[in-house]
């Protein structure tokens, strides 16, 4: 049983009907990195998360625990930096706080305390600069990026995903969006940062190239990497500087949808949606990355969440969708990734590793043929 749908209508994750987001980051000398804020609707989301790699960076996940209290968050903040960069989470705290959007604590409207958890992945250093990270400042700007009228960008080397790096190629943010069968929306958005790498080795493809929709792929399709570019990128990889290839990374995203779950609901979403990541990255969940997601329900609060025992067969949609669209958003990151050269090195695309996967196939889009 497939839930597989058509996307929404910007393949994203801002189909999820109240779902916002905004990206800042610094290229100068001496940087690459960002930060990427994930805003729901003002009364909140329903959340749940599951952290599943070695090494995670987060903040306020221990209150996504079903059995504890708070059950809406008021953003959710994914960033470079490390443990450096979940600073960037008290600009957008700060911001929410001014908006007296928050869990309220007395009678007076600004009495509130924003919940906003946070995952960070590791870029330090891939700038040029080790303590370059982002801070207070570069979190409410993606904030008010969020916040503002203006189209974002939501694929390629931006936000959290600016510094990003996969299995030695450039990485990025990546989203898509699937409709499900019975109503309802869910998005993906993954700042992609691994250690495993995205592209099979013995075909130069990407292991998440299965699950794509043609909505995710370049309009002439892709067809399978020509030998010589496969045996290209094997000789550059064995040719690396050992320190170009530590094990340091952490793959991180949210997924939204408009379908209302309880708490419990939304931390199983979170669970299997890494089954998403486990087809596009291998090896993934390492102890070397913190790979951690985020499921969010933007149903306002008097809507009735259904009970999964009741209702299995939707849930089971809901559940297939959110591990296939993160699947697809981490194809879509890697797609649109640029390369970039720095004074820590450089990270080449995928585009630029494998050309010919983007010629036109002589048998058609992503044609067996070599």
């Amino acid at each position: 049983m497939n839930a597989a749908g058509p996307t929404g209508p910007t393949n994203s994750v801002l189909d999820v009907p109240g779902i916002r987001v905004g990206h800042a980051q610094r290229t100068d000398p001496g940087w690459l990195t960002g930060t990427t804020v994930v805003l729901p609707p003002p009364y909140g989301a329903v959340a749940g998360v599951d952290v599943r790699g070695g090494g995670p960076g987060t903040r306020e996940t221990d209150l996504l625990d079903p059995r504890n209290l708070v059950e809406r968050v008021h953003a959710v903040v994914l960033g470079g930096g490390s443990a450096l960069g979940l600073a960037a989470v008290d600009g957008v705290v700060q911001r929410l706080l001014d908006a007296r959007v928050g869990f309220p604590m007395g009678a007076d409207p600004a009495d509130v305390v924003p919940i906003v958890p946070a995952a960070i992945l590791f870029d330090l250093g891939r700038g040029g600069v080790f303590r370059h990270h982002p801070d207070a400042a570069l979190g409410a700007a993606a904030h008010d990026a969020a916040r503002a009228d203006a189209p974002t960008a939501l694929v390629g080397p931006v936000g959290a995903g600016t510094g990003a790096r996969a299995g030695g190629l450039r990485g990025g943010v990546g989203s898509a969006s699937t409709v499900l069968p019975g109503g309802g929306t869910v998005g993906a958005l993954v700042a992609v940062n691994a250690v495993g790498s995205c592209v099979d080795p013995t075909t130069g493809e990407l292991w998440g190239l299965p699950h794509c929709l043609p909505a995710d792929l370049p309009a002439a399709g892709l067809r399978r990497p020509d030998a010589a570019d496969l045996r290209a990128a094997h000789d550059l990889a064995a040719g690396l500087d050992p320190s170009r290839r530590a094990p340091l990374a952490t793959t991180i995203g949210v997924v939204a949808t408009d379908v209302p779950l309880t708490k419990a609901a939304c931390a199983k979403v979170a669970g299997v949606a890494h089954d998403g990541l486990a087809r596009a990255i291998r090896p993934v969940h390492s102890m070397f990355d913190g790979d951690t997601l985020f499921a969010l329900s933007t149903a306002p609060p008097d809507a009735p969440a259904p009970d999964p025992a009741t209702h299995p067969l939707r849930f089971h949609e809901l559940l297939d969708a959110a591990a296939t669209t993160v699947a697809r958003a981490v194809v879509r990151a890697m797609l649109a990734a640029t390369s970039v050269t720095t004074p820590w090195g450089t990270m080449r695309s995928y585009r630029e590793a494998f050309p010919s996967a983007f010629a036109a196939a002589a048998t058609g889009p992503r044609g067996t043929g070599t």
